[in-house]
């Protein structure tokens, strides 16, 4: 449980990172998707959502593991 913390006490600042990186991998799958500016936007923001929340459930998951342990 202390292993935990101490990573959750030096990692917040480093989630900043995976922002950008998030939003450039749902652009460009989207681009690769559809051709109208629109309809690359809409499909962005979807797999946007997507990837937060997969890795939100794979987070939880990895705390409750690390939780039981």
């Amino acid at each position: 449980m202390t292993d935990f913390l101490l990573l959750a006490s030096n990692g917040p600042h480093d989630l900043w990172y995976a922002l950008p990186l998030i939003v450039a991998v749902s652009l460009v799958y989207a681009a690769t998707r559809h051709e109208d500016t629109r309809l690359i936007l809409v499909h962005a923001v979807r797999t946007l959502v997507w990837i937060v929340g997969f890795m939100a459930v794979v987070f939880v998951l990895l705390s409750l593991l690390t939780w039981l342990a």
